[in-house]
């Protein structure tokens, strides 16, 4: 299932300028990297910073197994200066062949202590100031889900918009393997991840810029290139359109969808930053590079443009 189309008219920029890695550190990311898929494994050991103090944000969706996770996590915290995670809904499913069988909230934690264990940074840990070039700026990795607000059209409910997804058939798989435990819903826990994180955001310094690290886009907007429309109520809340006006923000980056691309809202700079599946990445190579650069950003990386907007989510 490709429920994305290609959007030939959105902005680019390549993930450094010229093609050729700035002297001094960077802060990168990429998401989507789906390690238990045989062929993307090698694209993830081929990882590598260029510089011994840069960063690396992972997105979310690095894999469904923990021991995937863990294997790539490990990696990955082993070669960079530091790794910031924020979760995916693919590490939040509870496949039967997974040795960890916690559901929900538990699994999460399970997850946040087993990256404590390799030194990755999570949505539950101090955010940590970047003071690299682009900075000072503080890199706020988020857990919030979604809440079926990404509504078809012409529905006014989320039972309405769920029973127009499962007529036309596109359904995502978390319906069956990411449980909300305790929550009644996905949609209670979304709230109050919600809550909770924006509390948190208010309680930070306004004087100094965040990086908002989310799995799914904090706006709408960029759903709109969905081949299948069904798909955005599993990406994404209405709650978080504002955020990247109403706190300092030097950039969001995301992943989930599929198409690698930079894009702007109100004057801030969204990043998708997804590897995905290997029948996309094959169809149009990797055309921003594996790795997004973040910072420091220059308008010579919106100049020198990349091509590249195809992806596909199941």
């Amino acid at each position: 299932m490709s429920p994305i189309s290609p959007d030939p008219a959105a902005p680019h920029a390549p993930a450094s300028p010229g093609g050729a890695p700035p002297p001094g550190p960077r802060l990168l990311a990429v998401s989507d990297l789906h390690v238990g898929m045989a062929d993307n494994r090698p694209i993830t050991e081929s990882l590598r910073p260029s510089h011994d103090d840069d960063w690396l944000i992972v997105a979310g969706d690095v894999g469904e197994l923990t021991e995937d996770i863990a294997w790539a996590l490990g990696l990955l915290a082993g070669r960079f200066a530091k790794v910031v995670w924020a979760p995916g809904n693919h590490e939040l499913w509870t496949p039967r062949e997974d040795a960890v069988q916690l559901r929900g909230e538990e699994r999460y934690r399970h997850l946040v202590e087993m990256c404590r264990g390799l030194g990755v940074l999570t949505p539950e840990d101090d955010w940590p100031l970047w003071e690299g070039p682009g900075g000072p700026v503080r890199v706020a990795p988020l857990f919030l889900l979604y809440d079926y607000t990404f509504r078809v059209a012409g529905t006014s409910t989320k039972e309405e918009s769920l029973a127009r997804a499962h007529e036309a058939g596109v359904v995502c798989t978390d319906e069956y393997l990411l449980h909300p435990d305790p929550y009644r819903g996905r949609d209670d826990w979304c709230r109050a991840r919600v809550a909770e994180t924006r509390r948190r955001l208010a309680a930070q310094d306004p004087s100094v810029p965040l990086v908002l690290v989310n799995h799914f886009p904090l706006v709408r907007q960029p759903t709109q290139v969905l081949w299948h429309p069904e798909f955005a109520q599993w990406c994404g809340t209405v709650l978080t359109a504002d955020w990247h006006r109403r706190f300092t923000t030097a950039a969001v980056v995301y992943g989930h969808l599929h198409i690698p691309r930079t894009t702007w809202y109100d004057g801030v700079r969204f990043e998708e930053v997804s590897i995905g599946y290997p029948r996309e990445w094959r169809r149009r190579g990797h055309p921003k590079g594996l790795l997004r650069q973040i910072l420091p950003y220059t308008p010579q990386q919106e100049a020198a443009t990349g091509l590249g907007t195809m992806g596909a989510r199941s």
